[in-house]
């Protein structure tokens, strides 16, 4: 599969993010696994005003990619969430997506992950 254009975006595509209960765990295990040092610089960095609280800015990429939302790993593949940059990758049909609890970084914010 060709691989989405994210390298300089910075994460302007990474947000707001639909959770559902199941991510919602799967997402607080994450939190509670990573090393005290690296939580507090993924929290503490400044990001674009939208962009999801886990996106992790130093490096470019989501700041907890194995427990990402099912979300933002159908971003750019599936019709209507299309990557401005790549948009002909988007050629799959939406699957099934969990009734979402919430939204990261308006409904959840890291102190919901302490």
């Amino acid at each position: 599969m060709e691989q989405l254009p994210c390298q300089d975006c910075k994460g302007l595509c990474c947000g707001p993010v639909a959770i559902s209960e199941v991510e919602l765990k799967k997402i607080k295990k994450k939190i509670k696994t990573m090393p005290r040092k690296t939580r507090y610089k993924l929290e503490n960095q400044l990001r674009f005003h939208g962009t999801c609280i886990f996106y992790d800015t130093e490096k470019d990429r989501c700041g907890i990619y194995s427990a990402r939302p099912k979300a933002c790993s159908m971003f750019g593949y599936y019709k209507g969430m299309t990557c401005f940059r790549k948009p002909a990758l988007a050629t799959k049909n939406h699957d099934f997506i969990e009734e979402p609890v919430g939204i990261l970084s308006i409904d959840f914010t890291w102190k919901d992950f302490k």
